[in-house]
């Protein structure tokens, strides 16, 4: 059996190259009377752009430019000298070069001779003007190869065909990142490595979904961070307890399981918490409670001497628990023994046991911690109980052995469907109905489902996103099939497959007209699910999962746990998510005087009055906290454990917020950390530290664009906390961004970030588009991205008009085949 699913996979298992594209836009450029344009600014016609002054803006390049970028100094690695800006298509890639530095305001470089601001917007404008005209007359539909399911899609696309909850990550390989983000079509390689993840997945998910009455035992672990506090209650375990841990586990058969837990110890090999700071003793012991969705199934008293010397260890072990098949939360939990604040003597900290030898003293509360809950079994499986996995795949059940194969066709047809996001062809049925026999012949009627099922999920045309061209194309650039297209919008709105109604409207050839498809996209942002994009889109976009290996030093910070970190997360994707559903400005996520906090995140921002495990929406009267550059994910992920770090702050800003990171810094030029902590017994803060750094000339170029941004921020420590005093010293924010503009603290960041418009609201569509196509944002989509720019200026820069405006870009909605785009390439000046 397990080769005919092989036979199925192999074949065709290498597909041909998909192929995407740009989409076409006009040039659209605000030119307000200051020096750079307000967030509301209207933006001058695409027609007036052309009456500018073409002497005026090659002047600027003849007399600025070239100054720095001529044969004989390479700035940058380029030449103008010989720069015609009435051809600038033909050197698009460097015109686009020129266009972001300038919108960014980062060119001429500081300590330069500037022209004045109205050359500058009359340079910018002109190469924006040549560049989109030339678009428009050739335009180049880009090319994207087929894409796969990443570890997030397949885990959600499972979810959604079948009602069960995996984790792809006990399958498959790490996602492979490119332009911020896992789903980049053309480094999502192939390997023998990957494609035995992809059919061992098929195998055990199919197993999962239907049960194994004939499973062999097998143990499930769960583990603990040792930065998870356990001092309070855990969400998902019942009340009445402390710490512990709560998962959703699926039990493939019923039957007896066992349990085990084991706990965190000292380096000598004792139990943590058993020392002079503990809360229990031998004649009242700590005790831990196993629960299976809130009932208890067993209660284990903790011998606080237990060792890991002993025969089992820091283990405790339960009797087998008959437990039914399918999803069920099971918990382990302290049984809470107080209530009221701790016997900390030194200070009322949360700990966590990130460090085991700064607790073990008098004056420090310890608690035992626990370190993993693993789930055994089944012994003695018997056999099925009705799950949701089930129920979603047996429609219907065959009355008589005559039934049994017109019953498969009609389950295997609607799963193959949504499996593979379109129609199944006659091939396509029968290849799954030939593994339905062969199952059912060896095992009976639900084993052929469940080998079929297997043959689905290893199959190609579920493992990838294949857009094929139509049979009467035979060169050019052509529609996409709704199917195609329902599935682009899905994985972009939603990092899954299509629903019945989508798949509806597509088999109806009604996806494609513009008012079913606006109606379609406003649904679908309706839906729950489309927090995919603040937890997916955003996530990636504002390097969110950099939190997770970020650890500030214990001994600096000792309040700092994993439930903070992840209440940090979970507060910008909560910001990001709420503009999406409330159709509010781009700009929010600068200027939002509201955040989202629940009880761990509030007491870390000096929030009063918000209680427990549940985010609610506060106001933020500080305006230092507004909007992300104020929320404690950012402030963290660009931190060191022992310190802020100014450098990376501001480059974040550079690169995620305007689109222009800084360049590499050259070699064999030490780090901050070489420069001395103290000086004359006294410690440097990180500023005087950072100018001692720079001092060096190889370094100063960068530093003195990148260091005012992140000086700004100086006011938040290293875990996004508030503070007036770094190092006993107080706080010296002040600064000048690469303008001249002073910038003083977060505020005076922002305001100045929200004066630069057009690089902030580009740099976000960029980003946008790149997750939406699944390819990066090369030269020649730029016009795209300057359309959709100009079209959400005009509605206020609402999150809908980005969405309709990349759902509605040729990028998104047509293909073209490889030797045009190819050509097309060439003849932009694609030079790289």
């Amino acid at each position: 059996m397990r080769t005919s699913v092989l036979l199925l996979v192999t074949a065709g298992f290498l597909p041909s190259p998909v192929v995407g594209q740009s989409a076409d836009g006009a040039a659209g450029v605000e030119h307000p009377p200051s020096v750079w344009p307000s967030p509301l600014s209207p933006p001058t016609p695409a027609a007036a752009v052309d009456t500018l002054s073409l002497e005026v803006a090659q002047g600027v390049v003849a007399g600025t430019c070239t100054r720095c970028h001529n044969p004989r100094r390479l700035s940058g690695g380029m030449s103008l000298e010989t720069f015609e800006v009435t051809s600038a298509a033909d050197n698009a890639v460097i015109a686009e070069r020129m266009v972001r530095k300038l919108r960014a305001g980062m060119m001429p470089p500081v300590g330069v001779r500037r022209p004045t601001p109205d050359s500058l917007r009359t340079l910018a404008a002109v190469l924006e003007s040549r560049l989109d005209a030339a678009w428009e007359a050739n335009p180049n539909p880009g090319r994207r190869t087929f894409q796969r399911l990443n570890r997030a899609e397949y885990s959600r696309s499972i979810h959604d065909l079948l009602d069960l909850d995996v984790d792809a990550g006990d399958y498959l390989p790490l996602d492979t990142k490119s332009a911020n983000f896992d789903n980049i079509a053309d480094v999502q390689l192939l390997s023998p490595t990957l494609m035995e993840g992809y059919l061992r997945a098929a195998s055990e998910i199919s197993r999962l979904a239907l049960g194994d009455p004939e499973v062999t035992p097998s143990e499930a672990t769960f583990r603990v961070s040792r930065w998870t506090s356990q001092a309070d209650h855990v969400e998902g375990t019942p009340y009445g307890s402390r710490g512990g841990v709560a998962v959703d586990h699926n039990f493939p058969a019923d039957g007896e399981y066992a349990f085990r837990v084991s706990f965190h110890h000292e380096t000598t090999g004792a139990l943590f918490g058993n020392g002079k700071g503990a809360l229990h003793t031998t004649d009242e012991p700590e005790r831990i409670e196993i629960s299976i969705d809130g009932e208890r199934v067993a209660l284990l008293d903790i011998d606080r001497w237990m060792h890991v010397s002993d025969p089992d260890g820091v283990n405790l072990r339960t009797e087998p628990v008959f437990i039914e098949a399918g999803p069920h939360r099971v918990a382990a939990a302290f049984i809470r023994t107080f209530e009221g604040p701790l016997q900390d003597l030194m200070s009322p900290h949360d700990w966590s046991i990130a460090s085991t030898s700064i607790t073990d003293a008098y004056g420090f509360t310890t608690l035992p911690h626990l370190r993993d809950l693993a789930v055994t079994g089944p012994f003695d499986p018997a056999g099925m109980s009705a799950t949701p996995s089930r129920e979603r795949v047996f429609l219907c059940r065959p009355s008589a052995p005559d039934d049994e194969a017109s019953c498969a066709e009609e389950i295997l047809s609607r799963l193959g469907t949504r499996a593979y996001r379109r129609p199944l062809t006659d091939d396509n049925l029968a290849a799954i109905m030939g593994l339905y026999r062969v199952g059912a012949e060896a095992g009976g009627f639900e084993e052929g489902i469940r080998l079929a099922l297997e043959g689905i999920l290893a199959s190609p045309h579920f493992v990838f996103r294949f857009e094929e061209r139509p049979a009467r194309e035979a060169e050019g650039v052509y529609a996409l099939d709704d199917y195609d297209l329902a599935s682009r919008l899905s994985f972009f709105l939603w990092a899954t497959g299509p629903d019945d109604e989508l798949l509806e409207v597509a088999a109806a050839g009604r996806l494609s007209d513009a008012p079913v498809l606006d109606a379609q996209v406003r649904r679908m942002l309706a839906d729950p699910r489309a927090e995919a994009l603040a937890t997916r889109f955003a996530g990636q976009w504002f390097r969110l999962q950099d939190l997770e290996g970020m650890n500030p030093d214990v001994r600096l910070y000792p309040d700092f746990d994993q439930q903070l970190k992840e209440a940090m997360r979970r507060e910008t994707e909560l910001l990001f998510h709420t503009i999406v559903q409330e159709d509010r400005s781009l700009m929010e996520l600068l200027t939002a005087d509201y955040t989202f906090v629940n009880e761990r995140l509030a007491r870390h921002y000096g929030i009063p009055g918000v209680t427990g495990t549940d985010f609610r929406r506060v106001e933020i009267p500080e305006a230092e906290r507004r909007g992300v550059l104020g929320h404690g994910s950012i402030l963290t992920l660009t931190s060191h454990a022992s310190r802020t770090s100014p450098v990376l702050r501001g480059k974040w800003v550079m690169e995620v917020l305007l689109g222009t990171p800084p360049p590499p810094p050259p070699p064999d030029v030490s780090d901050l950390e070489a420069t001395p902590e103290a000086e004359e017994g006294r410690l440097l803060t990180v500023r005087e530290r950072m100018e001692m750094h720079r001092a060096s000339p190889a370094c100063r170029s960068c530093h003195r664009v990148i260091d005012p941004i992140g000086l700004a921020l100086e006011f938040f420590d290293g875990t996004g906390a508030r503070r007036i005093k770094d190092s006993g010293m107080p706080i010296d924010a002040e600064g000048e961004l690469y303008d001249g503009t002073p910038v003083r603290s977060a505020a005076d960041l922002r305001a100045a970030l929200l004066a630069r418009p057009v690089p902030l609201v580009r740099a976000f569509t960029e980003n946008l588009l790149a997750y939406a196509l699944g390819r990066r944002v090369e030269h020649y989509d730029m016009p795209t991205v300057r359309s959709i720019a100009r079209q959400a200026a005009e509605q206020d820069h609402r999150l809908s008009a980005f969405i309709m405006g990349v759902v509605n870009s040729p990028a998104f909605r047509l293909k073209g085949t490889g030797a045009v785009v190819d050509d097309m390439q060439a003849e932009s000046g694609n030079q790289r």
